[in-house]
């Protein structure tokens, strides 16, 4: 939509597309928190909090600076408007190998497997 709004060059569409993108990733960034808290138990879900916030600030940060490089090339390749719309393409690509990459995660596996090691941890710790 972003690519597409951009080509028409009407701000009041990019104001829209631009709303929709910020609840967008508010409802991603709650599904990503629920999710990680599934993938808990709860004596440690604090833990995996701090853990998750600072993932997000490396992701963030790191997709930031990819996404710069990404857009100096390209521009150097292609008109600015094309260049943009290829940055937003690349995103598009990330995302949808992002949703295969969650796929392929067992949430059951994962929470048996956290919750023997966390109790080893804490059985550890008493001895």
């Amino acid at each position: 939509m972003l690519i597409a709004v951009g080509m028409t060059a009407d701000a009041k569409y990019l104001q829209g597309v631009v709303f929709l993108f910020g609840l967008a990733s508010g409802i991603t960034t709650t599904g990503a928190v629920s999710l990680m808290l599934d993938l808990t138990a709860a004596a440690t879900a604090g833990t995996f909090i701090g853990a998750w916030g600072l993932a997000q600030a490396i992701a963030r940060g790191l997709a930031t600076f990819l996404g710069g490089i990404a857009l100096e090339v390209s521009k150097s390749l292609f008109p600015s408007l094309i260049a943009y719309g290829f940055v937003f393409f690349l995103q598009g690509l990330m995302l949808v190998l992002a949703i295969w990459l969650l796929d392929q995660v067992n949430v059951k596996e994962f929470q048996e497997t956290t919750k023997k090691v966390i109790l080893e941890v804490i059985a550890s710790e008493v001895e």
